[in-house]
């Protein structure tokens, strides 16, 4: 564990990086950009993004060969998506340099069976999965393991549409396909903070909502279904969201609940976490996922968002993490929230 008080900033140049390193400076912090090969050009447009210095590497395998190096400049790993796909989950667990948040949560987020075991014994309500194509019933979404944007996922009426498509060489779930509005929430847990939503010995803070754009199946009813082209899941953007108030106690019972559940399954989440929702017209929420890190729909609320708005003006998770690493140093309690 790090004893500088002012350790540096570091994550993969992809998927939220840029509102990482924004957050970072504006707390004060150092920051490095692991990138492959020559330093990515598009950060220059972004000055205020740009990552004071880069650490290039051949392969994202080469992290760990050159975690030394990376201890050596006193870091604090921030993970995200592509960070953790790029690398893989098992080796994102074991690698020795500081990250924030707790590495334990991999194993439940990453398996899709952990992950549904941990989200319905917390009580959460969740889409009805099928162990195998000839059990499913109605339409189904059939996805693959891991953080892969979507791609690869498909919708499927019956028994044979699933086998004529279905990739067995990978790990899969099959998951009933539920009706309604899609809402992903980005909450952010703080063990140290205890002015707030109370949950365990910590806060818990509803940072934003978006939903993702997806290529193609969100542009599909323009041409209509006849027109035998197979829609495709990859996330392409986000678009902000807001929802009813009076719906707000659900979301924040959602959070709780599954934040109570990891205290106990594993020590706890810590920091950033989106629930993927989808509401339906009776107003009842369904989770399908949950994705246990910084979610690249945080990066519609760089300057904040209507609900951060309410907490602090131009919070971003980004700037949330850094303060949750400089409260934590203050604190002298920087291994709760760095693993």
């Amino acid at each position: 564990m790090t004893e500088n008080k002012n350790p540096t900033i570091a994550t993969v140049c992809s998927h939220t990086s840029l509102q990482i390193f924004d957050g970072a400076r504006k707390e004060g912090f150092k920051t490095l950009g692991i990138c492959l090969g020559k330093p990515p050009g598009f950060y220059d447009a972004f000055p205020r993004a740009k990552p004071d210095e880069f650490f290039s590497v051949s392969s994202y395998q080469e992290i760990i060969e050159k975690t030394p190096e990376l201890i050596e400049k006193d870091v604090i790993i921030i993970p995200h998506g592509s960070f953790v796909e790029y690398l893989g989950a098992s080796d994102f667990a074991r690698l020795e340099v500081p990250s924030f948040g707790n590495k334990s949560v991999l194993e439940w987020e990453s398996n899709r069976t952990k992950e549904r075991e941990w989200l319905t014994s917390a009580g959460v309500p969740v889409p009805a999965e099928y162990s195998s194509p000839d059990d499913a019933r109605g339409p189904v979404i059939v996805k693959y393991h891991g953080a892969k944007g979507g791609r690869g996922f498909f919708i499927a009426n019956n028994q044979q549409e699933i086998e004529d498509k279905l990739d067995t060489s990978e790990e899969y779930v099959i998951q009933e396909f539920v009706l309604g509005t899609r809402y992903y929430l980005h909450f952010f847990y703080s063990p140290l903070r205890i002015d707030g939503y109370r949950v365990g010995d910590g806060t818990l803070e509803l940072l934003g909502i978006d939903r993702r754009i997806e290529s193609n199946i969100d542009e599909l009813y323009k041409i209509g279904a006849a027109s035998g082209i197979d829609p495709s899941f990859v996330v392409t953007g986000n678009l902000p969201m807001v929802l009813r108030e009076s719906l707000l106690p659900k979301v924040f019972e959602l959070g709780e609940r599954v934040v109570e559940r990891s205290i106990e399954l594993f020590g706890g989440m810590i920091g950033p976490f989106c629930l993927e929702t989808i509401c339906t017209d009776t107003l009842e929420f369904k989770v399908f996922e949950i994705s246990a890190r910084i979610v690249a729909g945080t990066n519609l609320f760089v300057s904040g968002s209507p609900y951060s708005d309410l907490i602090e003006p131009d919070l971003s998770t980004g700037k949330r993490i850094a303060q949750e690493i400089r409260l934590a140093i203050e604190m002298d309690r920087l291994g709760d929230v760095v693993s």
